[in-house]
């Protein structure tokens, strides 16, 4: 096996350090319809994202996050490794829930956070666009967060929240909430970010919760080597890092990035390629 990733705790589990990301293989490129086709079209089969999974697998990188429940192939996907590798992958399920205050939504939220459980994951992220809905700014609190929270612990799973709104980790801490763990968007572009990247830096080191951050490349704007020792250069060591990928070439070339990263040198790459390789400019 290659040199295993780093690992870290949340709620008294062992998850890699970094987390696998879905957008690549889900069809949600942030660039374009054009892109997602490609996404989709190349990983339309469980058998397809094999290889990808694996390339992960073979650092110890066994965390794996996703909205499951509109990809049941990726799930047929996870389990078909976790048999061949003999290892199992912890799956952050980040569901998108019915909020309405009423008996009605009530029950549609609890079949859904069921649902994550039914399919075998381990955390119940739920997703910002549902939570977002919940919060009051004037009172700095998460209107009827802890009925959702108990749902997911009455199903067995581990609450954490979606934080694309960086005050809802703020909000989260402050009440009290449980809250095990938080997602939020962090990269040295801002982008998708809401506030400077300053201020989500300081939030993230003062989280009383590991979090796990998302996008370190900006879907694509920046390049690894870039994106990637700011991130883990500013995060804790408790702190996650989420990395999508579209074919296992990418997995390798980002797992090494991100050691060499944690550990400040310089990463054991190819050189890129070029019509004329021959130039001084590209080094030794």
């Amino acid at each position: 096996m290659d040199k295993l990733f780093p690992r870290t705790e949340v709620a008294g589990i062992s998850l890699s350090r970094m987390i696998i990301g879905t957008n690549w293989i889900l069809g949600w490129s942030h660039t374009g319809a054009a892109a997602d086709r490609m996404i989709t079209n190349r990983y339309d089969a469980k058998e397809k994202m094999y290889p990808i999974l694996e390339a992960y697998m073979e650092y110890g990188v066994d965390t794996i996050m996703a909205p499951f429940g509109l990809s049941p192939i990726l799930v047929d996907s996870i389990k078909a490794v976790e048999q061949k590798t003999g290892r199992p992958m912890f799956m952050v399920d980040t569901p998108c829930i019915n909020v309405d205050n009423t008996l009605e939504g009530r029950r549609e939220a609890e079949a859904v956070i069921k649902a994550c459980a039914d399919r075998g994951s381990k955390f119940c992220l739920l997703h910002h666009s549902s939570v977002e809905q919940l919060v009051n700014k004037n009172k700095g609190i998460i209107e009827r967060l802890p009925d959702y929270t108990k749902m997911i612990r009455d199903a067995g799973l581990i609450p954490g929240l979606s934080a694309h709104m960086p005050e809802l980790i703020t909000y989260s801490d402050e009440n009290g909430y449980d809250v095990e763990t938080y997602i939020q968007i962090y990269n040295c572009m801002g982008f998708l970010m809401q506030v400077e990247v300053e201020t989500v830096a300081r939030i993230i080191h003062n989280a009383k919760k590991p979090v796990m951050t998302i996008k370190p490349m900006a879907a694509g704007r920046t390049t690894p080597y870039v994106g990637f020792n700011f991130t883990w250069n500013t995060i804790r060591d408790c702190d996650m890092v989420t990395v999508g990928a579209f074919s296992p070439d990418e997995v390798h070339e980002d797992v090494e990035i991100s050691i060499a990263a944690l550990e400040r040198r310089l990463p054991d790459l190819e050189r890129r390629s070029s019509p004329v390789n021959n130039q001084a400019a590209f080094g030794k």
